[in-house]
């Protein structure tokens, strides 16, 4: 066994259990599309400050393909060591975990030896497996790091599961969370029904990672029916692609939705739509998605953070009109970014 749930610090279980933003760690490139360490270092810098209670490293925000460019090492080794350095309180730090079984185990193994105390497994390359093969695939990684369960979206290269998988996925003892992702209401309730129906809800915490429904999944409470009784279950924070921009602005708005819990303002309930339209943008929602990190990289690199929006792939950029959809949303929620709290940091977060 490698590293089981029971062995984490305390302070990172109640961390993640009592909810908290994650943002979904981007890649910083430089013009010739290498890693660029300064600034790579200096986005999770910010993300410390402004308050994120965790990092996800090695996820599809981060780019899939750091594994064929051999940076899967050397960027989760660059934020575990960051937030070693850098924040003054336990930092929840979550692995992305690719491929089939044997090439997750080994992500897990090199995670773990970088202090990471979870991987988010993505089972994409896992598509033409039946359910019983999943979830063997799930019960060998999760011999080697605590789990957090990944739904990710069939328009980004997720796969649609049942209710009874996540079930399943739930029963497995070294799960600790699953961020649903799968930007659809029927398919996140399936999460929620699975991890109740193990009786896991206590133990497994829910993430919202449906980009489109932020706030209202935030503040909105689910009730379940087990053995003709309803259970309530919340979604404890957010790991999210969006959270990799305008992040004090995200800390802030989590903590407004869990103050709000019994009597939600209205104005609160009328910011889901105003993050959902930036999310839109961002995300490039308009072309499928294809734009959406490039869309992130974009407001990154208007703050000075990021140099360029490039990634590793040459033919992933902003889509045609997408500019113009940043510039909207950045013009008409203002509000809603952080960036003078950027601009009063940034240049001690570049600092070597």
């Amino acid at each position: 066994m490698g590293l089981h749930r029971s062995a984490l610090p305390a302070p990172v279980i109640d961390t993640l259990r009592g909810g908290t933003v994650i943002p979904a760690h981007p890649l910083a490139l430089d013009a010739r599309r290498r890693l660029d360490p300064r600034r790579q270092r200096a986005l999770t810098r910010y993300y410390l400050d402004a308050g994120a209670g965790g990092l996800a490293v090695g996820v599809h925000t981060t780019q899939f393909a750091i594994r064929q460019a051999g940076l899967y090492e050397p960027v989760l080794q660059s934020a575990a060591q960051t937030a070693a350095e850098w924040a003054d309180r336990p930092i929840v730090l979550i692995a992305g975990l690719c491929g089939t079984t044997a090439q997750a185990i080994a992500e897990a193994r090199c995670a773990v030896g970088f202090g990471y105390h979870a991987g988010l497994l993505s089972l994409a390359a896992m598509r033409d497996a039946d359910e019983d093969a999943l979830i063997a695939h799930c019960a060998a990684v999760a011999q080697e790091i605590p789990l957090v369960g990944f739904y990710l979206q069939p328009a980004v290269g997720g796969l649609l599961l049942s209710a009874h998988f996540w079930a399943r996925f739930a029963a497995i003892d070294n799960v600790i969370a699953i961020k649903v992702a799968p930007f659809n209401r029927y398919r996140t309730l399936d999460v929620i029904r699975g991890v109740v129906e193990a009786g896991a809800e206590e133990r497994v915490a829910l993430y919202t990672g449906n980009d489109d429904h932020i706030v209202l999944d935030l503040l909105v409470p689910s009730v379940v029916m087990r053995e003709a009784r309803p259970v309530t279950v919340r979604f404890r924070g957010g790991l999210l692609g969006h959270w990799s921009v305008w992040v004090q602005s995200a800390v802030a708005l989590l903590e407004r939705c869990r103050a709000a819990e019994g009597t939600v303002p209205a104005e609160l309930l009328a910011l889901d739509s105003r993050v959902t339209d930036c999310n839109a943008a961002f995300f490039d929602v308009a072309n499928g998605f294809r734009g959406c990190i490039a869309g992130c990289h974009e407001v990154l690199r208007r703050q000075g953070l990021l140099e360029g929006i490039w990634c590793l792939d040459t033919e992933e950029g902003l889509s045609p009109g997408q500019f113009e959809e940043i510039d909207r949303v950045c013009r008409e929620h203002a509000d809603l970014a952080d960036d003078a709290f950027v601009q009063a940091n940034l240049a001690r977060w570049l600092d070597k």
